[in-house]
């Protein structure tokens, strides 16, 4: 399959030197964030569910590929970029728990842990989302005091890519719709956040947002095609949840709208198109290479022959 390199993941994009930095970067700015919420006084159980949700993380995609983007357009502001980067896997993180309540997916399992739901009761979940979502927005408030001119596009941004009417919660609301445009779907679902990913690393270096809003969109959907690919041929193992979630709630789907071979060739296709949508820049060959790697990740050569079989 084209565009397929060895590697793991978002590593073989940074610097080998920065690799160990940017997983500390954001493991810092996460924890610093949910450390301000469990200050004396707050509902204990509720400040646990929080941290549940977070800690541990999955593959920390969505804050490495912004702070991907802020290094390859010079990385000017560090603090702020990092408070980006947190930010959106907070909202990320906040997206899972609402989506794993009994009302969607009714899932048990996130990340190979009980879901928030399973481990604190279906309340404390849906305030623990909340809560998550509110706090993103206030860390990215507070880290901003020393570029207070980044502060309103920055919120404004990531604010379109989370709400109504072309964000992640848009997203999700076409769930509850007759009938639905499967490349709107996923744009909305997944590939929005991505956008918001690439838009965000770059306003943080000080670099212009809209020349990366592409890269971000065509990368996240191709997210959501494999993610609809591994719900039909991968194990609760592999995935750390259940999968056959998309064919028992009759959601949209690339695999049963595409078949499974359908929906691989467009997967492909998407991989080849972010790789062609990554702006002129120091850092496009490594933005490049993180791509490739991605796609490997995603749908590693045991997937794609499981893929092949089913489909034969």
């Amino acid at each position: 399959m084209p565009f397929r390199a060895s590697g793991k993941g978002l590593n073989v994009a940074i610097r080998k030197d920065d690799s160990m930095q940017v997983k500390e970067r954001i493991d810092q700015a996460l924890g610093r964030a949910l450390a301000s919420a469990e200050a004396p006084g707050c509902p204990p159980r509720l400040a646990q569910a929080m941290r549940h949700a977070v800690f541990p993380g999955g593959a920390r995609i969505r804050p490495q590929l912004c702070l991907a983007v802020s290094l390859a357009c010079g990385d000017r502001h560090p603090r702020l970029a990092d408070a980006a980067a947190s930010a959106i896997e907070l909202l990320h993180c906040a997206s899972l728990v609402h989506d794993d309540l009994p009302c969607f997916d009714d899932a048990t399992t996130r990340r190979g842990v009980p879901s928030v739901h399973a481990a604190y009761g279906e309340r404390l979940a849906v305030l623990a989302g909340d809560a998550l979502i509110v706090l993103a927005f206030q860390s990215l408030a507070i880290a901003a005091t020393a570029t207070p001119q980044l502060l309103v596009p920055l919120l404004v941004g990531i604010g379109r890519r989370v709400g109504m009417p072309l964000g992640i919660v848009a997203g999700q609301g076409w769930e509850c719709e007759p009938a639905v445009s499967l490349a709107a779907y996923q744009r909305l679902k997944t590939g929005s956040l991505f956008a918001a990913c690439t838009e965000a690393g770059a306003l943080a270096a000080g670099a212009d947002p809209g020349v990366w809003r592409a890269f971000g969109l065509s990368l996240g959907e191709a997210y959501q095609v494999a993610d609809d690919i591994r719900d039909v041929v991968s194990t609760v193992e592999t995935m750390g949840k259940a999968p056959g979630r998309d064919r028992a709630l009759h959601r949209p789907s690339s695999a049963a709208e595409l078949g499974l071979s359908g929906a691989l060739a467009h997967f492909d296709r998407l991989i080849a198109r972010a790789q062609n949508d990554i702006p002129r820049c120091d850092g496009a060959e490594a933005l490049r290479a993180l791509v490739s790697a991605e796609a490997e990740r995603l749908l590693p050569a045991e997937t794609v022959r499981s893929v092949a079989q089913a489909a034969a």
